[in-house]
């Protein structure tokens, strides 16, 4: 909602939700691959059905962050005995195969059939790198609910992967929640930005608030007022005579997501969220930027005028999708045989 050059309104989330699900789809099938991680165990046949060496396995469309059992028909194989590769890779890069050490007594297959002999348990993703988003403002007392409440949403949206102690969360909407922070009073003028509020920390920046019903965006803060954009989000300028000020803290999730349980969790248990490349974000927001307009437009979406009118289709995305399917679009190779 940010990205776009004129803000849309509230009752636009919906359309907005749908442009997010299908370039998410979209950058799936154009860098083939999944960046967000999930906990679960793959098969894979005797590795000469690859028709690689015997000791080694390659791992193909899957990317793999860590593991934490191997098995050959159904029997454990040490991790010490196990080299995942390559092992000079950047920390922010997968491992693509595992190879067995020849000086150890291990081996893959042994079974009756090549099929599925050989199992890896772990966390499999291009990278599982997170970054602090605040922490619960409640606890979570049971494993069924479908609601938490964080103190800082400036870092959360939906479809982020959140991660709360060992329990992994999709965050499928927002909603306002108080912030038990009163303020006394707003004019009906576009300048008159300054809330001030006793703790300035307790807010973050490009956090979305509600004052009655207009909503307010945090551009910036001094030592004792946050600095806010007004009648955000398609919202009225109103004058405001003192209130409780709102945030977007209130989150509906799907819990236990991605391979994790659902556990309880304690008020101010920290609060992650996994990150996804730069690039990638860049290419699902301008995707889904160009989805959004042209489908508000009915696909006739055009630019200049007169003799230079012509359609727009988003031929910039052209740009972005080549950066991306460089830097970590998945590349071929060529087996040993």
């Amino acid at each position: 909602m940010t990205a776009l050059d004129i803000h849309p309104a509230q009752r636009e989330i919906s359309l907005i939700d749908s442009a997010i699900q299908g370039a998410t789809g979209d950058v799936y099938g154009i860098i083939h691959r999944r960046f967000l991680p999930h906990d679960t165990t793959k098969y894979f046949d005797w590795p000469n059905e690859q028709l690689a060496y015997p000791w080694r396995i390659w791992f193909d469309q899957h990317d793999l962050v860590s593991a934490t059992a191997v098995t050959s028909v159904g029997v454990s194989i040490p991790l010490a005995n196990v080299f995942f590769e390559p092992v000079n890779k950047q920390p922010d890069e997968p491992y693509t195969r595992m190879e067995l050490n020849r000086a150890t007594s291990s081996v893959f297959g042994g079974g009756t059939t090549p099929q599925r002999v050989v199992g890896v348990t772990g966390t499999w993703s291009y990278n599982a790198k997170t970054a602090p988003a605040g922490a619960l403002a409640a606890s979570v007392a049971d494993t069924t609910g479908t609601t938490v409440t964080v103190t800082d949403s400036s870092q959360l949206g939906v479809g982020d992967l959140l991660v709360i102690d060992s329990e992994r969360m999709v965050v499928a909407d927002r909603a306002m929640a108080s912030t038990g922070v009163t303020f006394t009073g707003l004019s009906a003028i576009a300048a008159d930005n300054l809330i001030a509020v006793p703790d300035v920390t307790a807010f973050g920046l490009g956090e979305v608030l509600m004052a009655d019903a207009e909503r307010l965006y945090i551009t910036d803060k001094t030592a004792t007022s946050l600095v806010v954009k007004r009648a955000w989000q398609g919202t009225a300028l109103a004058e405001h005579t003192s209130g409780t000020i709102y945030a977007a803290r209130s989150l509906a999730v799907l819990r236990g997501a991605n391979g994790t349980t659902a556990a309880t969790h304690a008020s101010a248990a920290a609060v992650s969220r996994y990150v996804v490349p730069s690039l990638i974000t860049e290419l699902a927001i301008a995707l889904a930027e160009n989805s959004l307009l042209q489908k508000t437009s009915g696909y006739a979406r055009s630019i200049g005028a007169g003799d230079n009118l012509r359609p727009a289709p988003g031929m910039g995305l052209a740009d972005v999708t080549a950066r991306a399917c460089a830097r970590y679009g998945r590349k071929a190779r060529t087996r040993v045989i």
